[in-house]
């Protein structure tokens, strides 16, 4: 009989049918290449190639960070233990799909004697009970009745595919989940080399304030002696300590930005980091940086942790939209039990003992004031809501795509300038000074080509510091890191994941 009820149950679920509306994903509304022009460098017309992050950030110190960075991090725990729950949900919404079998045995002495005291123990099924019946009689005496059976409690035929369409909305926020902590992975990964570079660019700058505050330090002295020597106003003196003051200033600045990057990169990878590991220059750090291979057809889009979480998070609304749908046609559920019962233990197993029942059950609501219809356009909304969303995803990702291939594309030329303004500004003071030391010009030229020194170091610095981040949001936006699982043709459908 056991057999005959799993059978049936079996059958049923297999003979569902389901109400969730055909999925059709939408199509990327962004056009089908990236832009090109004067802003955008021409790269290969083939497809975007997955590559790791070590590909793209070959420092080897920068290496040891992210390495230490993806076993420490809390956010990536936190997405971890996201991943775990999801899965938990899922396989609990799933599990509704198989009828949930128990086992139970009892027995039950009754004394019937005058003072009327019962003393029985057992367990039950939580199914339709069953038991057998003793001799009991009018007077005195001891009644037993032993018991043992098997039940399923009000298993839910699906035959208008509810549960599973509940079980297919957990499954998809699963894969919903697992695409956000690749998301967090990668932004992980680009925020901290980042940190590194642009605790490179503090270095640096840290370095020109240094030699900034040197070099006045010496204007000041010389100016100083040439005041006492009377050949130099106290204007000239005065000039000299505005660019000393303000190399100090920037000096102790620094030392702070400095302590700060360190507080930052130690909070991205979750533990202390070695000092050995940080950069001494953006000049060294951005010559180990690799170019990210870029293709122009913007379907690589679609590999993006964000978009595939995006869809998956469509395709969870859409099979809501089933269950819903579902919920207004009737419930069928059946309650199954079969057991053994007897007023003797010996003969428990007798044949004679054998008893079952099944008592099948219909829910159906006549009256819910339209609540049932209006869940249904709820779904229906919020699938609306997730398509809009998901179109979203991919328009954000073509824009910082296109905003990261155009800085790409005019960021060389760029640098190129700003290295000559620094090697005219070098020489431009070289010569003023030297002119300042004959009596030739005063020192407020000298001045001047010192402040112009000084502040096209720094906007030196500032662009290289722009050009090796450049290389590191192209990495993140494309989102195609060989260590992520992901795919360039977007989510697999359901059909075509592991079941568990």
């Amino acid at each position: 009989m056991i057999r005959r009820l799993l059978a049936g149950a079996a059958l049923s679920a297999l003979a569902a049918c389901s109400m969730q509306p055909a999925y059709q994903r939408p199509a990327a509304p962004v056009p089908p290449a990236f832009p090109s022009g004067d802003a955008y460098l021409a790269q290969s017309e083939a497809g975007l190639p997955i590559v790791s992050y070590t590909q793209i950030f070959r420092d080897p110190r920068l290496q040891a960070i992210i390495e230490q960075a993806l076993v420490n991090n809390r956010d990536l725990r936190i997405a971890a233990a996201n991943i775990a729950a999801t899965r938990a949900q899922y396989r609990i919404e799933r599990s509704a799909l198989f009828p949930e079998v128990t086992v139970g045995g009892g027995a039950t002495i009754a004394d019937r004697g005058n003072s009327g005291v019962n003393r029985g123990i057992g367990t039950g099924t939580g199914g339709t009970g069953t038991g057998g019946t003793g001799t009991t009689g009018s007077g005195s005496g001891v009644s037993e009745v032993y018991s043992v059976d098997v039940g399923i409690t009000a298993f839910e035929l699906d035959l208008f595919g509810r549960i599973r369409s509940l079980s297919d909305s957990a499954l998809n926020q699963y894969f919903a989940t697992e695409a956000a902590a690749r998301a967090t992975r990668l932004t992980l990964v680009g925020d901290i080399a980042t940190a590194w570079l642009t605790y490179a660019s503090d270095r640096s700058l840290l370095t020109i304030a240094e030699q900034t505050a040197a070099s006045a330090q010496r204007s000041v002295s010389l100016t100083r002696a040439r005041l006492e020597g009377g050949i130099a106003p106290r204007t000239d003196l005065r000039q000299a300590e505005l660019i000393l003051t303000q190399a100090q200033s920037d000096l102790v600045q620094q030392k702070t930005l400095l302590a700060q990057d360190v507080n930052a990169l130690q909070l991205l990878v979750g533990a202390p980091i070695d000092p050995a590991q940080l950069p001494t220059s953006i000049e060294q750090a951005a010559g180990t940086l690799s170019e990210v291979p870029a293709g122009l057809d913007s379907t690589v889009l679609l590999r993006r942790p964000d978009v595939v979480q995006a869809e998956y998070q469509l395709r969870s609304a859409n099979a809501d939209i089933g269950a819903a749908r579902a919920e207004l046609f009737p419930r069928i559920s059946l309650t199954g039990v079969l057991g053994l019962a007897s007023t003797a233990l010996g003969s428990l197993f007798s044949g004679d003992a054998f008893n079952w029942s099944v008592s099948p059950n219909v829910d159906y609501s006549i009256f819910r004031a339209g609540a049932g219809r209006a869940n249904v356009r709820l779904t229906e909304a919020q699938r609306d809501a997730a398509v809009a969303t998901y179109e979203l995803a991919i328009q954000t990702a073509f824009r910082e795509v296109s905003d990261g291939l155009a800085r790409r594309g005019t960021i060389a030329e760029q640098l190129r300038a700003d290295t000559a303004q620094v090697a005219a500004s070098q020489d431009n003071f070289t010569l003023t000074d030297a002119r300042y030391r004959g009596g030739i010009d005063t020192f407020l030229a000298s001045l001047d080509a010192q402040r112009s020194l000084y502040q096209s170091q720094r906007t030196l610095v500032a662009t290289r510091l722009t050009q090796a981040t450049n290389l590191v949001t192209l990495y993140r936006t494309l989102g195609g890191d060989a260590q992520i699982v992901a795919t360039e043709n977007g989510p697999v459908p359901v059909g075509d994941q592991p079941q568990s």
